[in-house]
């Protein structure tokens, strides 16, 4: 389904890590493409991104709050792709926010809930230019309480959400606890390239 510049994807069937390696391997082909036509050079090495390291920065989210964290921001020319993870508390404040400069692809690994797009965001407000949200998470974003007259789908377990620059999303409503996958494609390279999740820093400089 396609409307308001968004797309849902249903996946429920199949293993979630083939989904996921599927999808982390659909943009890491595009990106070499992209980059190979723009500067005629290639990418000649690849970027891993465990489910251990996933699940240990899922485990520093606080069990009853809205945590948003990066776990890589990667540099492959053209433009950077990052991936991070949100953990979403069911009883959490749910506010909504649109990213002026960075595609979002989520995709759904435990919990569920009604997700909003796209309509008109409610009391909006610009994220702090020196806060985490624009500094690592997304680049300049503005914030709100809720969306009018957005579409509604409900979200779970393999789904997988593709967000454009621009376009407001909000979860309305939070059935249970939700822990989901981001990627991030930032063409104008606003995140911070060679970030690395402090919850997985160690292992990496192995």
């Amino acid at each position: 389904m396609h409307e308001f510049g968004t797309r849902l994807v249903r996946a429920r069937y199949g293993p979630m890590r083939a989904t996921l390696l599927a999808m982390l391997a659909v943009l890491f082909v595009m990106a070499q493409a992209v980059t190979r036509s723009q500067s005629g050079a290639s990418q000649r090495s690849a970027v891993d991104i465990t489910n251990v390291d996933i699940h240990a920065t899922i485990k520093t989210a606080p069990a009853d709050a809205v945590m948003d964290q990066q776990i890589r921001v990667v540099d492959i020319g053209t433009y950077n792709v990052a991936v991070g993870v949100l953990h979403r508390a069911a009883r959490a404040k749910q506010t909504a926010i649109s990213h002026s400069q960075v595609t979002e692809i989520y995709h759904i690994i435990e919990g569920a809930g009604t997700l909003v797009t796209g309509g008109e965001m409610l009391e909006p407000a610009p994220s702090p230019a020196d806060g985490n949200t624009v500094k690592v998470l997304v680049g300049p974003s503005t914030g709100g309480t809720s969306i009018r007259g957005g579409q509604s789908r409900r979200v779970g377990p393999g789904d997988v959400i593709i967000i454009p620059p621009g376009v407001a999303h909000w979860f309305s409503a939070v059935e249970s606890d939700m822990n989901y996958l981001v990627v991030r494609v930032d063409a104008e390279h606003v995140l911070p390239a060679g970030y690395v999740n402090p919850a997985i820093a160690r292992s990496v400089a192995r």
